[in-house]
């Protein structure tokens, strides 16, 4: 399901981490926020989304994007968050750009720590076009989330830690960089959303 959602634009050379939060009950799109925690970031601060949420990264390797999304064969880093039920689960925009496409592919329900879910599962894949690169972000349903809900439209701009979905109950998203990029965390780390910079794009163009 795709629903619209009013956008901001913030320009930001950085891949930040989404969000994610548990749901309590079908009804709530906004919950597990930091009480005070400002709607969105200062621009001048771009890079930092306030609200406190976290993930663990779970594997960082070279995979293929989805097929859907046609960027190619090519294998690219995917850094992958794997968000359990004790997490934020709203899912916020790792940078500032135009979603260029979302498809959505049923699927299965492993856990969505397990690789396999990043073939098998329910998802909602995106791209988005960014500083002269393009950014492919997955929402992956796992064992306990059976619904992915997403919020913005191909065509939209977008705001660097802009929210664009959910995923309701424990999940998983994956983030591919553009070839080139390398990733600035580790397996294993916990990623606080907004605050950990997963990569730095300019790092590719340097490359």
């Amino acid at each position: 399901m795709i629903r619209p959602s009013s956008v901001g634009k913030t320009s930001t050379p950085f891949v930040v981490a989404e969000g994610t939060g548990i749901v309590l009950n079908n009804e709530m799109d906004d919950f597990a926020a930091k009480p005070g925690a400002p709607e969105s970031p200062d621009p001048e601060f771009a890079v930092y989304n306030i609200e406190l949420v976290d993930g663990r990264i779970s594997r960082i390797a070279n995979a293929p994007p989805p097929k859907e999304l046609e960027l190619g064969d090519r294998p690219l880093i995917r850094i992958s968050i794997f968000m359990s039920v004790f997490d934020c689960h709203v899912n916020r925009s790792p940078v500032a750009g135009k979603i260029e496409k979302i498809v959505y592919r049923p699927g299965k329900f492993f856990s969505a720590d397990l690789d396999k879910a990043s073939a098998d599962n329910e998802r909602n894949s995106m791209v988005i076009a960014t500083a002269g690169a393009r950014i492919a972000v997955v929402q992956i349903a796992g064992l306990v989330a059976r619904r992915i809900v997403c919020f913005v439209r191909t065509g939209q701009s977008i705001g660097t830690g802009e929210r664009f979905g959910m995923i309701r109950f424990g999940s998983r998203l994956d983030v591919y960089l553009p070839e080139g990029t390398p990733p600035l965390v580790a397996v294993g780390q916990t990623s606080i959303a907004g605050e950990t910079v997963l990569a730095d794009l300019r790092a590719g163009e340097a490359g």
